[in-house]
Parts: structure tokens; C-alpha cells; sequence
């Protein structure tokens, strides 16, 4: 039996190492695999102490805890309390949850049930709508906690869901599985444990991360069978959010031995490339690092919603002031009843009445009447406003989402509104911060240049070069362009990542070079020093990478296509196929990996150490020219100044720039490092990552120069026209960058942010006082030296600014200066400068940072603020930013996860913000308006038929028919209009983008014109009122001669009302659909089918109105003759107010609506188009200053001067 064990166990390592031949991609160590654990002898390890304190018994699974996750709002026993609690929060349902309870009490002038049905339908469509969410949200999690895994469970491994996974158990994830908890990896299919793993659904990266197990789990558990002895405990960190981070130990047989981030594999992540991994679960359900990390995006709230509820607490105010005051006349009316026994208001009966109309108690019947007061004029609330915008805004989303000129058909992405609640904040834009890399730039990079041994390589020209030649005038700019053509043979594709030509190193022809051995070592550099992972298609042969970033790539596919051709990766090497320089010929060689040196940004640089076929070991290594040059040998670099100028001279032309540099190591220099750097990585102590950075950095010295590498990261498509576009419409837009300031000035130029003679004011630390100081050991001294330095250069910006007269300025700072200008006794005079700046450009900055401006721009101006970026060093900014907008691009998916809206590419956003933006904004802005006039015509008459009859609080109309008021008769056209109304074409707010200046100024939802509507409201209701009491009053009504009753007159006047309210609709909005004409008419319609049907009820139930339109409405001609002329009468004020102010007083949108009209029956009017045009950018409060037409406005006038200078020169005879 032993025997059979043995070749069982023979059998299943020759499988093993079989699926590690069979695999497409292969691994490379980082080190040695960490083995026992030198725990520090002064007790700094941090395990067991306050954060690290979780103890898991592997393979002995908890009892209590749930791998279960909820991303619900609400639960079965919570819903109703916690949506009701929601509901509440607004004022406005709380005022009328008390006017609904006072119904039932002898107070209310009308009947409780009419007083609780609109607010119970309100609430219950609000809470459906969530219901309805939420239930989505459930369902996805239900998804997720009934996938199935296999768990060892009673000597086999059986299929549990994973919603029943404890803390403790022993998984096995099969390939293409998604992790269900966050386990420590212990063994899998390959020999050395190693396995892939895809993080796209927790940062959005699909390259593959690398994963391995220690090794003395790996040796202990080769199959299934393992698993029925093994114990172990991990003793670990707490529960915490740190995706890349993890401390912790494994003991087993009393021996402990440390875990790194390399062991943990997280909940979410997918396995790839795999058969399969065993794992133990370490953090389940809400522990996990993905649930740790699902915190909630800050809460925003629109500009105009928050106004909103100001105009609520208004009317909140103006209905208790008139309430007050019908109190009062009311209870003078009530003492003046009964005076020496003479009965005035005989109707009332005061001589026997109750407390209500008692004239003895006149104060406490007016205290009475305000609560009849405050529930009768209640209908000055909008009570569906609410719920009507939610609807409006989902809907207008749903539009945004659904915009095929937003939709990018290479990425199949389209536009996304991940909330819908800052839809109308899109059309109030201020002032826009945006990344560079991946945002305003593809984030695709291109090999384009190289510096080797103090040779400039690479004929191409960048789009900046092209954007600087057009600047200064160049008349070669067309050669320029079409330079790349020569070199290109005839049947050549393009190839990605690779855009270098020079024929004195493409085809071979390096090795005819002078220092051809400096080049060959300078693209194996490049084909070595990397973590790029081939692929190989098995019909084609072609090779592609797998990168972690976009530069990384480009550099293996440059020195593929020059003749070092990586193809292949093992656990411990890296083959390629290089040129030989003495055969001419492609061969094999193959390095042997020792330790890479990771990148990250406080480093800014990576490294290798290999050992080649001649057992020589080489140190490759690549990075900032910052931090590469001081690390340079200066007996062994003799091209390092002209190497430095060729770098200046690519970040002038906006490239991004490395330097490689190589140095020979000796085998017992090579043997000391490992060991402390083995030492290092296996250290669980508190300056574990110290010790790491301290073992690279010893070695990263005296370095031979090879030379500089240079890639373009391409402007998108249309970033130049979409900026111009935005800078016209009167919107700042800051650029935040981590690059140089030089790649940053020159990007500026290529999309228009900058332009020849704008003057820029740069404020930077690096002069020669700031750098002298520096290196001196006195922090505190260059710390008040350099703020004093700043603070200066900010005054001298502010005075040159103030003394100037129209010029345009751009401000430029790098990081370390920011720092000091974000200080708070600085941040006040550098956004002054900021603000009187046309553009600004802030280098070198931090995630930190960029988050900091945005919040300094963002409070310090009062304006909407829009940031948009495309990585996780922009989410902070997104998130603090009034409105964040996430580009789905090349460094995953953080800034999206963050974002409100999302887009594929920079140039969407002008139709987002000149188009949707607009609409959005104009629509809930008149939408709102209207909601106000709408109540407010329909309140004041109420208020006056109290007044008419001494505030007795007898209501004007039936019970229902006020009910219904907000909910059935003139609720639909208001939606109808957010949605579909159209004040301009959208081809005409891309064609003149002034028009969006409405927005920034507020010009449509200012005081005056919310209170303009409300005084129109007023004035309605008062000629609805007095024009139908008056025509009616005495006039004989019926065949017998009797005038018309209440019921009759109030049913006439509420069909004043109610075609008011909605031919004012027909009269407002600018652009009809059907389904805004069935929604008006169909409410008017609505009106009539109500009166016909609610009449024929019985009159317990319709009471004043049972068939008062059949037997008494319909049949009468003055009925019909009211209704016609009193509410056109009612519209005569708004008509003649629109036609005074469209001609005289037009607003943008005026203008344009006059240019539309006048087009459509000249359509050949171009030139008047233009003269329009000119004329409509006068109206701009704000100079633009940048962009592609303030660069053709600005060399015009250049022109001009120069015309009239020549004009007024003297002639020569």
C-alpha cells in the first residue's frame, strides 16, 4: 500500500509539471520564496498587537460569521421605517403627514381621506421606486451568495454555497472561478504553487497578477487526499480595506513562517491560467478587502435642488403668514357675529355654535381657524414635486446613457449617468480640473525616440512638435507631417505601441553604429527589465504582452521590432531572441532571473538582476531622469550632459522620458545583496518596507549610462476642438498633471490651453537660493525660505495681472510650490491669482493635491466644479469635486467606481455639458418654475374664496377634485416637459456655445424669475378668480332663473384652472412631441372624464358634485364662455411679458431660438450666421482666452496691428 501511495503521489507531480508545460504563461520569482521567518529579537513584530490580532485555525472552520453579503438599503423588518424615515427628511411631507392626521378632526375643510390619498400615492410611488432598486441590489447579491465552491468537508471536497463559507475552511477554486472570500494561498496545480490572477472586477486591470504559496504548504499538500491531517493557524491583520497590503504568519508543526501579499488572494478576483489552487479563508462576507473598500461615494446635492428646498421653506412661511392673517380677520369677523343681539353672519348661527364660531371665544376660534387654514392652503406645497423631479431625472439619464454620439464604437462604451440626482449641476459648470495621462492624452503610448551613448535616435514627429511649429510659424510644418511616409515600405501595417523610424537602427543596421554594443545592451535592457508576460498565438505565431502599464509594453514591442524578440518566460527566466551582431542572425539566449526591484512612485525606478549563459550577473535598471542620474558612476558616463539635453529636448516635444542604465555585479557583492535582501522580505517587523528600499538602494549605485528612452501618449481625438469648444462657452479648465512641467506646458500648447503670446506666470522652486538651501540639513529654514518664495511669486502674478489690460494669462506651478500655496494663510491670494488666470496648469502634482485644488476651487469660488480623470490617483479629486466624471480608460476602472458620469473619451464631455447639460438644467429649471406658478394659481384661489366669504374655511372646491389636482390633472405635461423640451437643437448648442452661459449665471433659475412665476401664479388665480365670480354671480343660471351654486361656480372655476395651467404649458415649451401634446391635452381631458364619472356616483360619495356637469355644466353656454375667455385672459400677463422680453430683453437661448426661426426660411444664410455669431459671443460675461479661436482671434489681431502700424508709417519716396 505504501508503494501505491508513492507512485500515486509520483503520478501527481508528473501532472503537475505537466500543466506548468502546458501552460501559455509563465511566472518569475521576486525573490526567493520565503522560508522561516527571523523574528525580531527587540519584539517589533506587530503580530498579535492592536490591529493584528485574527487567529485562523486552518482547517478547523468557525461557527459563528457569514461569507454573506448584503449591498441593500433595506431589509423585510427595515424597509417601511427606514423609507418612511427617508420620505420625512423633506419638510414638505412632514407638513403634509400633520395636515393628513388634523383631517381627521372636526379642523379639516374637507374630508380625511382626500387630505391622505395624494400623500400616501406620493410616498408609495417613492417607495416603489426604491423597493424596486433595492430589490435589484438584492438579487445581485442573492447571485453572488448562492454561487457554489468546493470545501473540505469530511474528507472530500464537496460543492457549498458561498454564502454558507466560514472563517477557517479549506477551499479549492477551480480555473476561471472567482475567489468567494479572501484565502492564503496554500498549494496549487503548477509544481511551485504558483498561480494567475485576473483583479479586473477590484481595480479594473486586466493584466495578470502573480500569485505563489510558501513552500512548505506547497510540499505538504499535493492533492486532495493532503487535507484530511493538515493543520495550521494563521495569525494575521485585522479585517482592513489595503488591497496591496498584507501582514501576517502561518504556523505548522510549530514552526512559524511569515505570509506576504503574495499568498493572499482577495473575494472577487478570478483565477486564470490555473488548473486549480487550494486556499484556507482568512476574511469573509464584510471582512473582506473588496467589502472593506465598497465605501459609499459622497453624498452630492445639486445647486438647484438645494435652492429648491429654500423656495419650499418660502412658501412653507408665506402659507403660515397668510393662515395668520385670515386668523385674525377671521376671528374680528367671529367677536363682530353677535353684538346687542343683532346677528350679522346669520348662516354661521353664532347664537348656537360650537367652539369653532363661538363669537364669546373669538381667540381660540382663530387659533382654530389657522389649523383650518394651514390644511386648506396646503395645495400651495407641491406635494408630487418631489417624486415628479426623481422621475424627470431618470428618465433624462436614461437619455444621457442612450446618446449614440457619446457611445465609442472601438471601446463598445457608452455613456453612463451613474446618478441621476446632478443632472442639471451638468449645465452649471464653472470651472473644469482635469488629468492629463489618459484623460487628455490616450494613455496608448508610442516608442517614438531614444538617446544611445549620446546619440539621438528617431525621426518621427510628435503632435506637439507639429502644435509648436504651427506656433511659431513654421512653413515646413507640411513636410513635418508627412515625414514618416519615406520610411515606410510599401505593405507595412502599423504597428501598436511603435512608432520609431530611423534607418540607422531599424533592419539590423545598429550593429554599423560606433557604439553598436552600448545599442545592443541597450535594447536587451529593454527585452530584460520588465514584468511583461508573452502570449503566443498558436496559428499565427505572433507574439503580443500582457503589461502592467502602457510604457512597459511599448518598450518590449520596441526592441522586439529591433531585433530582441522576448518570447518567453519560466519561474526563474526570461528568453529571447536576439541579433547577433557578428552572424547577423536571430539566436536564442536566455537570462536567468534573480530578483526584480519593483517600481513604485516614491522609488521612480524598477530593476532586474540576471545571470546570463556566461554566468555573468548584471544589474538593469530603469527610471526617472531624477533619481537615475544620481545614482550614475562618474567615471563611467561619459554622454550624461548631452544625454540630459536630449532629454529636455523630448519633454519639450511632450514625450515621456526613461533612463536605462546598467552596471556588471560580483558574485560576492551578488551574494551579500540577496541575503539582505531575502532578509528584508521575510522580516514581519514594523520597517519591513524600509529594509526592502534600504537592500535596492545599495545596489542601484555607480551605474553605467546606456541612454534615454522617449514614448508619446497621444492626444485623444478631439481634445483640442472639445476644450475650444468649452472655453467658449465661458469655462475655466485647470489641467492637475504628475508630469513635468515642460511635457505639461507643451501638451498645453497642442490642445490650445496655451498659445503664442499669452503670458505665463510660473511659479517654481527651482532657483538657485531655494536649491542652495536645500542642501543644508536646515528643514525648517527651506521650508519658511520656500514659502516665502511663493507667496512672493504669487503677489508679483496678482500685480502683473491687475496692471495689464485684456491680456490673457496662464498660470503655471509644480508640486512643491503647490504645497506651500495650499497652505491655509496662502490658498486665498493663490486662488485670486488662479481665478484671473485664463488657464492653469499645476505640475507635478499629487492625488493629495489634486484633491486639495479641487476643494480650494470648489468652496473658494461658491461655483459647480467638474473634475474628470481616468485613474486611481483621480479619485480623490472626482470625488470632492461638485460633479466627478470618470473616463474608462487604459488604468482600470477606480476613477469610474467613483465617478458620477462616466464616458470613453475626453471629447464627450462637450456634448455632455453644452447639450445634455443645458437641456438638463433648462428643463428642472422650468420645470420647477412651472410646479410653483401651477400650485400657487391654484392656492390664491382658494385664498380668496376664504377671503370672499370672512375666512369661514369653507373650501372652493369639492374634496377629490382637489386631491387630484397635483396628481392627475397637471402632472403629466410638467414631466412630459423635463424630459422632452428643447429650448435649442442641439446642433445649435454645439454651434454656439455662449448659450451655456446660462447655467454658470443661473440666469434661468434666479430669484427673479422663481418669484416672477410665483407673482404670475398670483395674478392668474386673482383673474381666474374675480372673472368667473363676477360673469356667474348674478347672471341667471338655470331655466327658472336661479344663479349658479357653489358646486358650479367652483366646478367652473377649477376648468379655468385647469386650461390655464396647461395651455400655459403649450405656450412655454419651445419643442413638441406627441407625447407632450397627449399628456396636455389628455390632462384637460382627464378633467372632464373626472367630472362625468365622479358626478354619476352616488352623492354619499361625490357629494356637491353628483353629475354637476352633466346636469348643470354641460348644457350651459356660459359655462363654455367662461371657461374660453377667463383662461385666455389668465394667460394675457405671461404672453405679454414673453413678447416684451424676447424682443427687447431676449436671454441666449432668445437669440438663438430668433436665428433658428429666421433659418428656416433662409436657409442659405451663412454669412448672417457668422455676423450672428460674433454679435451672440459679445453677450459673454467672460473673455474665453484659450482655445483653437481665441489662437485664431489673437493672430488676427495681430494682423490687424500690423496693418495699421504700416498704415501709419511713414512712406519712404
Amino acid at each position: 500500500m505504501a508503494d501505491d501511495g508513492g507512485s500515486n503521489r509520483t503520478r501527481r507531480r508528473s501532472r503537475r509539471r505537466r500543466n506548468m508545460r502546458l501552460s501559455k504563461l509563465y511566472s518569475f520569482a521576486c525573490g526567493r520564496r520565503p522560508s522561516v521567518a527571523d523574528d525580531d529579537p527587540a519584539g517589533s513584530s506587530r503580530i498579535g498587537g492592536p490591529g493584528f490580532s485574527r487567529v485562523v485555525n486552518a482547517g478547523v472552520p468557525e461557527l459563528q460569521g457569514s461569507n454573506s453579503i448584503s449591498t441593500t438599503k433595506y431589509n423585510v423588518v427595515t424597509f417601511f421605517p427606514k423609507s418612511l424615515f427617508e420620505q420625512f427628511r423633506r419638510v414638505a411631507n412632514i407638513y403634509f403627514l400633520v395636515a393628513g392626521c388634523l383631517a381627521y378632526t372636526n379642523l379639516a375643510p374637507y374630508s380625511s381621506s382626500t387630505a391622505v390619498a395624494p400623500l400616501v400615492i406620493v410616498l408609495l410611488a417613492t417607495m416603489v421606486k426604491e423597493a424596486i432598486e433595492d430589490w435589484r441590489r438584492y438579487q445581485q447579491d442573492s447571485e453572488v451568495n448562492n454561487r457554489s465552491t468546493k470545501v473540505f468537508q469530511d474528507g472530500v471536497f464537496s460543492d457549498v454555497k458561498w454564502k454558507d463559507l466560514r472563517v477557517g475552511d479549506i477551499v479549492k477554486v477551480q480555473k476561471d472561478d472567482f475567489f468567494p472570500a479572501d484565502l492564503v494561498l496554500l498549494s496549487s496545480s503548477y509544481e511551485d504553487a504558483i498561480c494567475y490572477v485576473e483583479t479586473m472586477n477590484l481595480d479594473g486591470e486586466t493584466n495578470l497578477k502573480l500569485k505563489q504559496s510558501l513552500e512548505v504548504t506547497s510540499n505538504l499538500l499535493l492533492d486532495d487526499d493532503s487535507f484530511t491531517t493538515f493543520r495550521a493557524v494563521i495569525r494575521c491583520e485585522d479585517p482592513n480595506a489595503h488591497l496591496y497590503s498584507f501582514i501576517g504568519n502561518i504556523e505548522i508543526q510549530e514552526q512559524q513562517y511569515p505570509l506576504s501579499p503574495q499568498q493572499l488572494l482577495l473575494r472577487d478576483s478570478k483565477l486564470r491560467n490555473t488548473e486549480f489552487v487550494y486556499g484556507t479563508v482568512i476574511f469573509t462576507g464584510h471582512d473582506s478587502k473588496v467589502m472593506q473598500n465598497a465605501m459609499k461615494v459622497p453624498s452630492k446635492r445639486s445647486n438647484v435642488e438645494k435652492k429648491m428646498d429654500k423656495i419650499i421653506y418660502l412658501l412653507l412661511s408665506s402659507l403660515v403668514l397668510i393662515s395668520v392673517i385670515g386668523s385674525i380677520f377671521f376671528g374680528i369677523a367671529t367677536r363682530d357675529d353677535l353684538q346687542d343681539g343683532r346677528i350679522k353672519r346669520w348662516y354661521l348661527r353664532p347664537d348656537d355654535t360650537n367652539i369653532y364660531f363661538d363669537p364669546n371665544k373669538p381667540a381660540i376660534s382663530a387659533v382654530l381657524h389657522f389649523l383650518t387654514a394651514m390644511m386648506l392652503y396646503g395645495y400651495f406645497i407641491p406635494i408630487s414635486l418631489y417624486i415628479s423631479i426623481e422621475i424627470v431625472k431618470l428618465l433624462q439619464a436614461l437619455f444621457i446613457n442612450n446618446d449614440i454620439h457619446m457611445y465609442h464604437q472601438e471601446s463598445d462604451t457608452p455613456a453612463h449617468a451613474r446618478t441621476s440626482n446632478l443632472n442639471e449641476e451638468l449645465g452649471q459648470v464653472d470651472t473644469i480640473l482635469t488629468d492629463k495621462t489618459g484623460t487628455l492624452t490616450c494613455n496608448s503610448m508610442e516608442f517614438i525616440k531614444c538617446s544611445v551613448a549620446g546619440t539621438a535616435y528617431g525621426r518621427g514627429i510628435t503632435e506637439v512638435e507639429r502644435a509648436m511649429a504651427k506656433r511659431k510659424g513654421s512653413p515646413l510644418i507640411a513636410d513635418m507631417v508627412n515625414l514618416n511616409k519615406p520610411f515606410q515600405t510599401e505593405g507595412q501595417t502599423a504597428v501598436k505601441g511603435f512608432n520609431f523610424i530611423d534607418e540607422r537602427v531599424m533592419d539590423g543596421n545598429w550593429v554599423n553604429q560606433p557604439h553598436h554594443d552600448v545599442i545592443q545592451m541597450f535594447f536587451r535592457l529593454l527585452a530584460v527589465c520588465h514584468t511583461c508576460i508573452p502570449e503566443v498565438d498558436e496559428q499565427s505565431g505572433k507574439i503580443s504582452y500582457e503589461a502592467e502599464s502602457p510604457d512597459e509594453a511599448a518598450f518590449v514591442v520596441a526592441a522586439r521590432e529591433l531585433g530582441f524578440t522576448f518570447y518567453k518566460r519560466t519561474q526563474t527566466g526570461i528568453s529571447l531572441h536576439e541579433l547577433d551582431p557578428l552572424s547577423g542572425k536571430q539566436i536564442d539566449r536566455s537570462y536567468k532571473i534573480l530578483h526584480v526591484l519593483e517600481f513604485n512612485s516614491a522609488r521612480k525606478r524598477m530593476s532586474v538582476i540576471v545571470k546570463d549563459e556566461e554566468g555573468k550577473t548584471f544589474l538593469f535598471s530603469k527610471g526617472a531622469d531624477s533619481v537615475m542620474f544620481e545614482r550614475l558612476s562618474s567615471s563611467e558616463s561619459s554622454y550624461r550632459q548631452v544625454t540630459q539635453q536630449h532629454i529636455n529636448e523630448y519633454a519639450d516635444a511632450g514625450l515621456r522620458t526613461l533612463v536605462l542604465a546598467y552596471r556588471e555585479l560580483e558574485e560576492d557583492e551578488c551574494a551579500y545583496f540577496d541575503r539582505k535582501f531575502t532578509e528584508a522580505k521575510n522580516s514581519i517587523s514594523a520597517d519591513r518596507d524600509e529594509k526592502i528600499e534600504e537592500a535596492a538602494d545599495s545596489l542601484e549605485r555607480d551605474l553605467i549610462l546606456l541612454g534615454a528612452t522617449a514614448v508619446e501618449d497621444k492626444l485623444q481625438k478631439g481634445v483640442p476642438e472639445c476644450i475650444d469648444k468649452l472655453a467658449q462657452a465661458g469655462i475655466k479648465i485647470w489641467v492637475l498633471t504628475g508630469d513635468k512641467m515642460e511635457t505639461a506646458i507643451n501638451i498645453g500648447y497642442a490642445c490650445s490651453l496655451l498659445r503664442q503670446g499669452m503670458k505665463q506666470i510660473t511659479i517654481t522652486l527651482e532657483t538657485a537660493d531655494i536649491i542652495a538651501l536645500e542642501k543644508g540639513s536646515d528643514k525648517e529654514a527651506v521650508a519658511k525660505a520656500s514659502k516665502d518664495n511663493v507667496v512672493q511669486q504669487i503677489n508679483e502674478g496678482k500685480k502683473l495681472i491687475n496692471a495689464s489690460s485684456g491680456e490673457t494669462f496662464a498660470l503655471i506651478i509644480d508640486g512643491k510650490s503647490l504645497t506651500y500655496a495650499l497652505e491655509d494663510d496662502a490658498k486665498g491670494i493663490f486662488l485670486d491669482l488662479a481665478i484671473g488666470c485664463g488657464s492653469v496648469i499645476c505640475c507635478r502634482s499629487s492625488p493629495k493635491q489634486k484633491a486639495l485644488v479641487t476643494r480650494l476651487v470648489k468652496t473658494g469660488t461658491g461655483k459647480v466644479t467638474l473634475a474628470i480623470g481616468d485613474g486611481a490617483n483621480d479619485v480623490g479629486m472626482i470625488q470632492e469635486a461638485d460633479i466627478g466624471v470618470g473616463i474608462s480608460g487604459a488604468e482600470g476602472m477606480q476613477a469610474v467606481m467613483a465617478s458620477d458620469v462616466s464616458i470613453a473619451q475626453f471629447r464627450f464631455l462637450e456634448r455632455l455639458l453644452l447639450v445634455h447639460g443645458h437641456w438638463c438644467y433648462s428643463r428642472i429649471s422650468s420645470m420647477i418654475c412651472y410646479f410653483f406658478y401651477k400650485n400657487i394659481t391654484f392656492g390664491v384661489t382658494l385664498f380668496l374664496y376664504e377671503a370672499y366669504t370672512s375666512f369661514s374655511g369653507q373650501a372652493f372646491y369639492n374634496d377629490w377634485a382637489m386631491a387630484l389636482y397635483n396628481v392627475l390633472f397637471t402632472s403629466l405635461p410638467v414631466i412630459a416637459m423635463g424630459v422632452f423640451d428643447q429650448d435649442v437643437p442641439a446642433r445649435f448648442c454645439l454651434k454656439y456655445p455662449m448659450l451655456y452661459q446660462e447655467g454658470p449665471q443661473n440666469l434661468l433659475f434666479r430669484w427673479s424669475r422663481i418669484l416672477g412665476w410665483m407673482l404670475y401664479g398670483v395674478a392668474s388665480a386673482v383673474i381666474i378668480f374675480f372673472f368667473s365670480t363676477t360673469a356667474l354671480q348674478h347672471q341667471a343660471f338655470r331655466e327658472s332663473g336661479e344663479v349658479m351654486d357653489l358646486a358650479a361656480l367652483g366646478a367652473t372655476a377649477y376648468t379655468c384652472v385647469v386650461w390655464a395651467v396647461n395651455v400655459q404649458m403649450v405656450i412655454t415649451v419651445s419643442y413638441f412631441t406627441l407625447i407632450q401634446h397627449i399628456c396636455i391635452w389628455g390632462g384637460i381631458a382627464l378633467w372632464y372624464v373626472f367630472l362625468v364619472a365622479y358626478g354619476a356616483i352616488t352623492p354619499t360619495f361625490s357629494t356637491t358634485y353628483f353629475m354637476v356637469f352633466v346636469d348643470a355644466l354641460a348644457g350651459a353656454a356660459s359655462y363654455w364662455v367662461v371657461t374660453l375667455l377667463v383662461s385666455a385672459a389668465a394667460l394675457i400677463p405671461y404672453f405679454t411679458y414673453a413678447v416684451i422680453k424676447t424682443w427687447f430683453f431676449p436671454d441666449y437661448h432668445n437669440k438663438i431660438q430668433w436665428l433658428q426661426h429666421r433659418n428656416r426660411g433662409q436657409p442659405d444664410s451663412n454669412h448672417a450666421d457668422v455676423e450672428f455669431g460674433q454679435a451672440l459671443r459679445q453677450f459673454s460675461v467672460r473673455s474665453t482666452g484659450v482655445g483653437v479661436s481665441a489662437r485664431r482671434d489673437a493672430a488676427a489681431l495681430v494682423r490687424l496691428n500690423s496693418k495699421v502700424y504700416h498704415a501709419d508709417s511713414p512712406q519712404l519716396s
